[in-house]
């Protein structure tokens, strides 16, 4: 079971740790005696005239999340093929001038719009304070179904097919009878169509906005909720207690209110930059917009630098490892 104990400084210490491992794996770090005033090289491989840099293979390494320092030089030596097999196909693409193909230009004005605005959106983000204890302290007492009262819950799902006009009265039906399994022969007798699922979901697992609802619920009762398809009935067979204090939970709340600053913060930066920016809508987007922004929304990159956007997933990430 984690503990969630960990600092923010863990991930920099452990991405220094892979770094000094990978650089040792390659060799490359400073040699002692004699060497000890040679400059270490920062070239990994050659391919024909082109070169494979170290930095290159920390790059990769940098987006393998819980990359331990043991695996670094494995990891490394993928990595180096890995780089090595790109930098062929790109050799050979550009001798086929693909460089120039409309398609590929597209592409890669593209992928720089994304990196620019979502490095922007990120540097934007980082003056975002650290929560104060207090502040973790309230956030954890307001959630008692997450943390002080948090259950695993032993769910049984029934996902029904009907047309939105049906689901009234089936949402009648379930509160008329006397127990689920009546239900679902009532269900059975007029051939409406449904499939019957089981769960285990822990709290931080279902959706926050209902997770009160779940906690009100007692063994055996069911929750009618209405979806695109039909409805969704979630009867609650067995739960059982599994509280989190305070102590452990705190890295998960610490995570989840910095990351609702970063959104905040960001959807501020952008509002702010809609207002003081001339944007004109044209053609069928004119008629669509009335010529105006109706609704200012977070780029794909912001949104990006944000998650998590809600607190289901910021807790569910948070507490993954307290099931």
């Amino acid at each position: 079971m984690n503990t969630l104990r960990r600092t923010a400084c863990v991930p920099a210490l452990r991405t220094a740790a892979v770094t000094a491992a990978v650089l040792a794996s390659l060799g490359l770090a400073a040699c002692s005696g004699g060497d000890k005033d040679k400059p270490a090289s920062q070239v990994a491989a050659k391919v024909n005239k082109e070169e494979i840099s170290v930095h290159q293979i920390n790059y990769l390494l940098q987006r393998q999340p819980g990359l331990k320092p043991e695996q670094a030089e494995s990891a490394s030596k993928t990595a180096l093929e890995r780089l090595i097999d790109q930098e062929l196909a790109v050799q050979k693409a550009e001798e086929l001038k693909l460089d120039r193909d409309p398609r590929v230009v597209q592409a890669l004005d593209a992928a720089r719009r994304e990196i620019l605005s979502r490095f922007y959106f990120e540097k934007v983000a980082e003056g975002v304070a650290k929560p104060t204890p207090e502040e973790v302290r309230e956030y954890y007492r307001s959630k008692p179904a997450l943390f002080s009262e948090r259950r695993i819950y032993s769910l049984q799902e029934i996902a029904i097919q009907a047309p939105k006009e049906q689901v009234p009265e089936l949402e009648q039906q379930l509160k008329s009878a006397k127990t689920p399994a009546e239900f679902v022969e009532q269900l059975k007798a007029k051939n409406i169509p449904f499939a019957v699922n089981q769960v285990t979901r822990a709290a931080e697992q279902l959706p926050l906005s209902m997770l009160d609802s779940f906690h009100a619920l007692k063994d055996g009762q069911a929750m009618f909720v209405p979806s695109p398809s039909g409805a969704q009935v979630v009867v609650l067979q067995a739960s059982r207690s599994a509280p989190v204090d305070e102590e452990r939970a705190r890295a998960a709340i610490e995570h989840y209110l910095m990351n609702e600053r970063k959104r905040k913060l960001v959807e501020g930066e952008l509002k702010d930059l809609r207002k003081s920016a001339q944007i004109e809508y044209v053609g069928k987007f004119a008629d669509a917009s009335g010529g105006v922004a109706q609704k200012t929304e977070v780029a794909p990159a912001a949104k990006q630098e944000a998650k998590p956007n809600s607190d289901a997933d910021a807790i569910s990430k948070g507490l993954s490892g307290l099931k």
